[in-house]
């Protein structure tokens, strides 16, 4: 096979692991709702339970990085499904708070996987198509969203055991395909004889850590409202969970597939362009999602009046619609960023950020369910979300946009 068939076979099967590693990791966001309804879990205590297996799938996502450069993205990414098989399977048969604690720990190594996958389909392809690669890895990202459409009918269908098990074979089950039709090449690895040491002497740039900022958000944000939104839609609006999870789908599947979209965008129009625009896109759509539902009384010359405001479930749905959009342009524009400024250094410069945006994830859930328990208000979430973009904003006007064109190519100044 040529080197370019090569490279096409490794996007295809990276993507589709990739696609189930992520449906595994946000597994908690839907069978976290029957778990809470049997264990009489708070918000805070539910946010934990679907928030612990990004804390893993983030720390673990640095050292899977630096190995990828070390060893090469197949045997990385073969090996680390295969471990996420057992513990997988077992949280069918947890019953207590912490057994499932315990058991999100270990499935949410299956989150690590984007760090590996990252820099081993980057190195396939030239420099000027690795956005547009990387996108169409990312959009693995739709395993969310796939997760919203398998879990529910399976936990109608057989009850919420039944998703651990299946999930666990079709993880197997992928990893053998993904090792039977990925390829190695010894020339995308980094000169053994650098240390780690060496190779984490990039983290010293203050750029690296306003991507980690930036995708905190695109990516933390993300997840943190993958895992939140079946339950909002559910406490919200009164649906059914499988209709939530259909709708909550409509977040998800745009943040995931259009990646590749946002890829082509960023190799178009430069990466720092289209994070702007994302930045600005996604302050506004969280300013409406962040109003409550309010009932209010005015005095007129004829006496009170009463009015209602606040978003039903068709805008609220159009709104994260379009904040999904966003937000997959946003996270291939910063990876972007990465290709172009570390070429040699993908894998360790990749785990730093992607660390950074799984923190996001692990954090924003707890925090949200923590505001809801203390406000009582659901929209508190996406108060929390906008007061974020709001200063990632006023960070990057300071630091990159001033004296920068921004409807164009123009590099940033530095």
């Amino acid at each position: 096979m040529s080197k370019q068939g090569q490279g096409l076979a490794v996007l295809i099967v990276s993507t589709l692991a990739f696609t189930v590693c992520f449906m595994v990791w946000m597994m908690f966001g839907v069978i976290g709702i029957p778990i809470k309804t049997t264990l009489g879990l708070n918000a805070t205590e539910f946010g934990l339970l679907t928030a612990t297996p990004v804390l893993t799938g983030s720390l673990i996502r640095v050292p899977l990085g630096m190995w990828t450069d070390k060893f090469g993205g197949r045997i990385v990414l073969f090996v680390l499904m295969i471990l996420c098989v057992v513990p997988i399977y077992l949280i069918s048969y947890a019953t207590a708070y912490w057994h499932f604690l315990v058991l999100g720990l270990f499935v949410g190594m299956a989150g690590g996987s984007f760090s590996v996958g990252t820099p081993y389909v980057a190195r396939w392809f030239s420099r000027e198509r690795q956005g547009f690669a990387m996108g169409i890895y990312g959009a693995g990202n739709s395993g969310a969203a796939v997760n919203k459409f398998v879990a529910p009918a399976l936990i109608v269908a057989f009850g919420w055991t039944a998703v651990p098990q299946v999930y666990s074979g079709v993880m197997l089950a992928t990893a053998l395909i993904f090792w039977l039709f990925s390829h190695s090449d010894p020339a995308h690895l980094v000169d053994s004889r650098i240390t780690w040491r060496e190779q984490l002497q990039a983290l010293k740039d203050p750029k690296v850590w306003k991507l980690c900022q930036y995708y905190s958000i695109v990516f933390g944000g993300y997840v943190a409202m993958s895992l939140w939104m079946v339950q909002y839609y559910v406490g919200e609006f009164g649906l059914n969970i499988t209709t939530a999870a259909l709708l909550a789908a409509c977040f998800s599947l745009p943040g995931g597939v259009l990646r590749a979209v946002g890829g082509w965008f960023s190799d178009r129009y430069g990466a720092h362009a289209v994070t702007w625009w994302v930045l600005w896109l996604s302050w506004i759509v969280l300013f409406l999602l962040s109003y409550p539902q309010t009932d209010f009384t005015i005095m007129t010359v004829n006496g009170p009046k009463s009015f209602h405001l606040g978003l039903n479930v068709y805008l609220f749905t159009a709104l994260v619609f379009l904040l999904g959009i966003g937000w997959a342009f946003g996270k291939a524009s910063v990876f972007k960023y990465i290709s172009d400024e570390y070429p040699r250094n993908i894998g360790v410069i990749s785990g730093v950020v992607g660390l950074a945006g799984g923190l996001g994830g692990f954090v924003l859930p707890i925090m949200f369910g923590a505001m809801m328990d203390l406000t009582g208000v659901r929209s508190s979430a996406f108060m929390l979300m906008y007061g974020v973009v709001w200063v990632s904003l006023i960070w990057m006007y300071l630091t990159e946009v001033r004296g920068t064109h921004i409807l164009g190519t123009d590099t940033p100044a530095s």
